[in-house]
Order: structure tokens, then sequence, then C-alpha cells
């Protein structure tokens, strides 16, 4: 115990032994630091120091003195001093590296933007306006397109069908090899088919030859009532009959194909209290066979209409549901041998002179009477299919969350040549382009796009509807923009397109900068919009066109274009949509039209996503908006003049809601003149502003508002349309 105090003593009150200190206080009285050095003593010592020291009499060595106390202060000092340089240097190596790292790491995933100071972001791109255009033309080859239509070319390949997942697996196929991220989207939809006998249609108790096509969603009964031709079913077509005094309750009416869809005439029908409706191709129109069968789809709506508003997904359960689109009374197709057979016996009076332009054989065109009795029997099969839409994306360099769609339909109930193959042909070829600017030409996309191929089509756009109403909230807020690829060639002499507002401009804008494919000398504006280009080019977006469902259900900017023919209306929806009627239908010119449908959508792609601003004219809207408000308020005061509307229903609600948007897009395009568009912050700003103009979906649907609302009869429907549409401007 004496040695251990001893020990102990030395440790803290003798001679400092087992550890060197080095007080860096500052000395208070002058500017030099005091330095203290302790040394320690023997080994012998230090381990009894350290405790471990029993048994010191086993472990006796000589004394050997230790290095420590022959070095002087100063050379320990110098040791101390360099070691201390040394860590300063690494240190400072350090913090240079890591700070470098942290840079290049930020700038490789995106640009930062200070809120105090913005940082302006380099471009991503070095590519400019005029060589991405002469770049897609370049690499838009009729030879890809070509061997992608012998490809996609396929005699069965209905929806749900072992041929339409074929063509699915190929076009996913595709889109892996150039790169692209792939996924599919799965959905079990119901859909009519054919029963296993044929529908029947019966005149005067006779049948009436093969009745082989079928419109799907149909109501599956047999009614029977007498004849009655409507010409083609429109709206003002029975409005007519009713002026002659016509009675249209109960009565099978016959009406043509075209001018509207199968489900607006069977709708028109229905409201009449018409018992059944009978549609056939008359020669007028069609340049088909006379036993040619005709096949559509007559649900007023899109998508699956057993699951209104939501999703066809497996295994989930809704409240059951149907569509309100769905006809109350049975619908069917026959052919012109069919036609004929009915037209040319009926009685009664004569039809209107405008409506006896038909060409069916040795028949006169009268209206039909009491004795005139047509039995229409349908048997549809109600089945569920499972679908599959294939996707691909090209990730934008600079936006990835921001982007648009181009689609076009896979199935079809025939060959579907002009319906489903074309479309199906220049989606895969554009994907192809695009990808191979962006790996070997430099071209970097600000925004990403998305190549969709949808199934189930040909019953109402129900792949593509399924797919809005799974991810519309997501959609809502980040997809700006949808272009379809269906039916672009039909004809060559025409040329018709069908958009929201917002995308006037840009659409007006490209046909200047694509040359026309039917005088290479001048552009697809100088060819087709002669002197008034929107009366000459636009038209309404009607129920048949593809990209309705985004335009009216999502509220999203579409555009749906064709090159069609002024003659003859190509036979969609039948056997004979072949590639051989496709070449007589355009002169022999398919691929070069198909190049040129592909440069337009090519075109109004690159501008969607190169631009630093979202190519949507907003103030576009304004006059859009004024000119149905005009219409809308003089049909008020002329049904107030006649007394059906009464002096208390005011315009206001919808003058105030007009001048509420007018200050609102001003304001916007004024914010765009003024701001530094070589700012991406800046631009990423007021493009969400603009993709609120888009969201707003009452304002996008409201074209369709006001043309639904100008065919309103009654004084209740008027005024709740009136502020339906007050509503959707001010939202």
């Amino acid at each position: 115990m004496d040695q251990a105090r001893t020990t102990i003593s030395k440790i803290f009150n003798g001679e400092p032994r087992s550890y060197t200190r080095f007080n860096l206080t500052q000395n208070m009285e002058g500017d030099n630091s005091h330095v203290e050095m302790k040394l320690s003593s023997d080994m012998d010592d230090e381990v009894e120091a350290n405790g471990v020291g029993e048994n010191t009499n086993q472990h006796n060595r000589p004394y050997y003195p230790s290095k420590l106390n022959q070095r002087s202060p100063k050379t320990v000092c110098g040791c101390v001093i360099g070691i201390l340089i040394l860590f300063i240097i690494g240190y400072l190596i350090g913090y240079l590296c890591n700070r470098s790292t942290d840079k290049t790491e930020i700038k490789s995933d995106c640009p930062v933007f200070n809120e105090i100071t913005p940082v302006r972001a380099e471009p991503v791109y070095s590519l400019d306006w005029s060589d991405l255009r002469a770049l897609l033309k370049k690499k838009l080859t009729t030879n890809n397109i070509n061997s992608n239509l012998k490809e996609f070319s396929s005699a069965s390949h209905q929806a749900g069908s072992t041929g339409d997942e074929a063509l699915a697996n190929k076009i996913m196929g595709k889109f892996k090899t150039f790169g692209m991220s792939t996924w599919t989207d799965e959905h079990y939809v119901k859909i009519h088919e054919p029963g296993s006998s044929n529908n029947l249609v019966l005149f005067r108790g006779n049948v009436v030859g093969t009745t082989e096509g079928y419109l799907a969603y149909s109501a599956l009964k047999t009614v029977q009532g007498a004849a009655l031709y409507a010409h083609y079913g429109r709206a003002g077509d029975f409005k007519r009959l009713q002026e002659l005094n016509v009675d249209i309750n109960g009565k099978v009416v016959l009406v043509r194909a075209g001018l509207l869809s199968f489900a607006e005439k069977v709708s028109n029908a229905a409201s009449m209290n018409a018992s059944a409706v009978l549609i056939y191709p008359d020669p007028v129109n069609y340049n088909i066979k006379e036993d040619t069968a005709l096949f559509g789809h007559v649900h007023l709506g899109t998508g699956d209409p057993y699951t209104p508003g939501f999703p066809s997904f497996n295994h989930t359960q809704f409240p059951p549901a149907q569509s309100s689109g769905l006809p109350s009374i049975p619908a069917q197709t026959i052919t012109i041998r069919q036609a004929t057979e009915i037209m040319s016996k009926l009685g009664g009076r004569t039809s209107p002179d405008d409506w006896s332009d038909g060409m069916l054989r040795d028949t006169m065109y009268k209206l039909g009477d009491d004795g005139d009795v047509i039995t229409v029997e349908v048997k549809n099969v109600l089945i569920q299919k499972k679908i599959h839409n294939v996707f691909g994306v090209i990730k934008g360099y600079m936006d990835k969350d921001r982007y648009m769609v181009i689609g076009a339909q896979r199935d079809a109930w025939g060959p579907g040549y002009a319906r489903s193959t074309v479309g199906s042909s220049l989606l895969v070829e554009l994907a192809r382009t695009i990808t191979d600017m962006i790996k070997n030409d430099g071209f970097k996309p600000k925004r990403s796009i998305i190549f969709a191929s949808w199934s189930a089509g040909e019953f109402g756009s129900v792949g593509a509807t399924e797919w809005l109403e799974g991810y519309l909230t997501s959609l809502n807020l980040k997809m700006f923009s949808y272009v379809s690829l269906d039916e672009v060639i039909s004809g060559f002499d025409t040329f018709k397109a069908a958009a929201s507002p917002l995308l006037y401009e840009l659409l007006e804008n490209t046909m200047k900068q694509v040359s026309s494919p039917v005088d290479a000398t001048k552009s697809l504006h100088e060819q087709f919009a002669g002197s008034s280009w929107e009366k000459s080019v636009m038209e309404p977006m009607g129920l048949s066109h593809s990209a309705y469902p985004f335009q009216t259900f999502s509220g999203i900017p579409s555009l749906s274009f064709r090159f069609t023919s002024s003659s003859k209306a190509y036979p969609f929806g039948t056997i004979e949509d072949t590639d051989q009627n496709l070449e007589r239908y355009t002169s022999y010119n398919t691929l070069k039209l198909a190049k040129t449908a592909g440069e337009v959508v090519g075109l109004v792609t690159l501008r969607l996503v190169h631009d630093h601003l979202l190519k949507l004219n907003v103030a576009k809207y304004t006059s859009v908006i004024r000119n149905y408000v005009s219409q809308i308020r003089s049909k008020v005061e002329s049904r107030q003049t006649s007394g059906r509307l009464p002096s208390t229903v005011t315009m206001q609600w919808l003058l105030s809601a007009q001048g509420s948007y007018d200050r609102a897009a001003s304001a916007l395009v004024s914010a765009i003149r003024n701001s530094d568009l070589d700012d991406m912050e800046q631009c990423r700003i007021i493009n969400n502003r603009i993709m609120r103009v888009k969201n707003g979906q009452a304002v996008s649907f409201f074209p369709v508002l006001m043309y639904f609302l100008l065919k309103k009869e009654t004084e209740m429907e008027y005024i709740k349309g009136l502020f339906k549409i007050s509503n959707s401007l001010c939202c």
C-alpha cells in the first residue's frame, strides 16, 4: 500500500510521468502562449501506476532511461507544429473535395434555385427549332412506316382476343428495343358480342336477308312496329317529321349511317319514343358491297358502361350501376341489300326532297305507313374480357413529372387497317424517331412523352377511358396534352381536325411548317386552310373522336385530325377496311399521307416538350366563350319574346363569369409578356398557371356544354344549363 501511495503521489504531485500535456491557454499578461510539458518516468513506475505491477520482484530487469527524456523541448514543439500543419492541410483538402462532390450531385439531379437570388440554369439541350424540324423530317421515313404496317396488319384482333394480345406484345417489344421504360394497364370490361345465332330483322313477317353485323350495348329484346324512314336520325330530322305531323311513337326507325355516331342516332330516336332503330349504309355515302355488314356501338358515352365513373380493375367491388348512356331500345345494322328490300316496298307519303337523294336500287324513299311492320330481335351476349393498354415513356430532362400522351387504338372488329393498323404503326415510328434523336443527335426534351396503345377502342374508347378513370387525380395534375393517331388517314383531298381551343394556334403554326402530300410546293395550311382556316379545318369534337374522353371527361387539351375524302365515307367498322381499299381511297398515297400525319404529330409533340413555355394559348378561350355567350343571349331573348322563358331569367351570372375569365386570361398573358423566359424557374411557375387553366375541366368542356344548352327545348333545362355553364367559368 505504501508503495502504491508513493506511486500515485509521484503521478499527481511529483515529477510528471506517463503523458505529455500542452497548455494552449492564452497568457493574460502577454501575447505568447504558455506551453508546459511533463515527461514519463521509467517503465517499472509506469506499470505500477497503471495498477498492474504486482509481483514486481519477479520482473526485475536493468533500468533503461526513456528516449523521451533525451528530446529537447524545441524538438517536441517542432513535431507538434508539423502534425498540426498536416492536419490542417488534410482538413482543407477533404473540405474542398466534399464541396466539389456536393455541387456535382445537385447539378446532375435537377437545377437548384435560390429563393432570394434565383440561379439561372443552363439549358439542357443544344438543338434549336430548325434543327429539330429537319431531324424529324429526315428520320421519320416511309420505309419504316411501311415495315410497321406489314408487321401490325392482322385479320383478327378484336378487343381481348389472342390477336389483340399478340399485337400488344409486338408493340411493347418495339418500345423496349428503343430503350423506353414500358408497362401495361390491365382491365376487366364488359362488352357485347354476337350470340350463337344471328340477330333477326323481319319485314311484313318475312326474314330479311342475313344479319351478320351488330351494335354493341343495344337493348336486348324483341320489338315490333311500323317502319318509318328518318333520313340520318338527327334531332333536326325528327323535328322535321313532327312538323309534317308524322307520329313517331312506337315506330321502327330506318336511318342512314353517317354524319353522326350510331349512339346519337339511337338516342335521338329513343327520345321520340321510337321502338327500335335500323341503320344502313346508303350507296350515296358508301362505296361498299351490298352484303357488307356494319359494326359499331350505341353507348352514348365512353368507357365500360357497367362501371361508369370508376375503373374496371379486377376483383374491385363497386355498387352495381349502369351508364345512363345505354339505350332503352334495340338497335341493329342492316346491309345495303337488306335496306333495299325494305325501303323499296315502303308505302305512305313521299319523304322530303332533300331526303330522297339516296341511291338504293328501285327505291322511292317513302316514309312508310302502318302496314309496313318490322320486327327486330337482338340477341347479343354480354361477356367480360381482359384487355391490356401498353405504354412506353421517354422521360424529360427537366420537368419529367409533366407529360403529354400520344395514343392509338390497337383493336378492330375486322381487319381495321385504317381504323387501328395505321395509327399503331405511326405510334411506333414516332417513338423510334424521337428516341433516335435523343440517343444520336443530342435532343433533350424538357418534358416527358408517353406513347399509349389502347385496347377496346371499338366499343367507345373503353381502354383509354378506364385508364383515365383509374388515374384521374394524378393525370389532372401532370398531363398537359393528348394527341390521337386514330383514323388519321381515310382519304386525301380534305384535312379536318378537332381540338381544344388551347391548341388551335399550335396546330395552325404546325400546318404552315408541314408540306402538303397533295402538292409538295405548298404547306398543309396553303393546301387546305383557305381564307379562314378555322372554318375550313376545325370541327367540333364529337363522341366518335377517340380524343373525346380526354377533352371532356378529364379536361386535358386534346387533338384529333384526319386526312379524309370529301365524297364517299370510308368503310370503318366493316370487313372492307383493308390495305387495298385504303390505297384506293387515298389514290395510292397511303405512305405519303402517313408520313405527313406523322410529321404533324411529331412537330406538335416537339413543340410541347421542347419550348420553355407550354404552347397552350389561354387567350383563345376568350373569343370562343364570347362567341357562345352571344349565341345563348340571342337564344334567351328569342325564347323570352315567345314566352317560353320568363323575363326573370337573366344572363347576368353568365356574363359575369365570362368577364372573370377574360380578366384572368389577360393577367396571365401579361405575366408571360413581362417575364424572363430564359429563367427556368419562372417558366415553370407560368406553366403551372397554364396547366391550372387546363385543369379546369368545365372550361375545357365549355364548348360541349354550350352545344347541348343550345339544343335545350324546355324552360327548366335551359335554366339548369345556364347555371351549370356560369359555374364552370367561375371554377
